[in-house]
């Protein structure tokens, strides 16, 4: 706007990419490519994104419903005068709540054996790319480049970070509803019923011993406390390319 139209003016790509031809005469072409490869990939990003989030929140709302069908099953044992009818009634319900609980785990497993390879791949592209960023983010500020250049890298660093803790959330929120369960059953007055059926709730206190959590590649855990340590060690990765810099 300042500049006399007369004057032509330098345009600068938003991502810096090596085309084999001439990038101020097909510059439009060169821009609506980059625009469709960034919407194409973040589209798939969100969808699959998005389609895995759904499955897990359907495992969590398993867990949920085997914990109200123990807390349901127990209720009846308050309720006194316990026949074996009522007994068979607390049976059936115990055995259901384990019937899916036991779904619920087998299902977690099988979506993280599924996509284990993509998430470790991701894990670590994740991590490059914040530390990079950082890095970027850093060079820009101490060459006091445009403004406009903060845009891309700062925009890739809140989107690895955004990716990083809802997938470490939603591990976190499965590894809760599944100790949920088994407070539930800690919690009822299981000691009151019969011992039959004390001798199965036992089975399911000593199975909650064991924590059950969503694994990649045996090296991360999925939880708030592993994306914290994803972040740490993307700044750590940084400080050391800084400094041999």
């Amino acid at each position: 706007m300042i500049l006399p139209m007369n004057v032509t003016q330098s345009r600068h790509l938003p991502v810096t990419i090596e085309y084999f031809i001439d990038q101020e005469k097909y510059f439009y072409l060169i821009l609506l490519h980059i625009i469709m490869a960034i919407l194409i990939g973040a589209i798939a990003m969100i969808a699959i994104g998005t389609m895995l989030i759904a499955y897990f929140q359907h495992t969590c709302g398993m867990f949920r419903i085997s914990s109200y069908r123990i807390k349901r099953a127990l209720h009846i044992n308050m309720l006194g005068n316990i026949k074996w009818k009522k007994e068979n009634l607390i049976l059936k319900g115990i055995i259901s709540a384990i019937d899916i609980h036991r779904q619920a785990m087998q299902l977690s497993r099988l979506l993280a054996s599924k996509i284990e390879t993509m998430l470790f791949c991701l894990i670590m592209l994740g991590v490059v790319s914040l530390s990079l960023n950082l890095f970027r983010i850093l060079q820009i500020m101490s060459s006091k480049n445009d403004v406009k250049e903060y845009m891309f890298p700062f925009l890739s660093t809140i989107t690895v970070i955004l990716y990083m803790f809802v997938a470490n959330y939603i591990a976190q929120d499965l590894t809760d509803h599944n100790s949920d369960v088994f407070a539930t059953v800690y919690n009822v007055q299981w000691n009151v019923a019969p011992l039959h059926i004390q001798k199965v709730i036992l089975f399911l206190l000593q199975k909650g011993t064991k924590g059950f959590s969503i694994s990649v590649g045996g090296l991360f855990v999925g939880s708030l406390e592993c994306f914290a340590t994803l972040v740490k060690a993307s700044v750590s990765y940084f400080t050391v390319i800084y400094s041999t810099q």
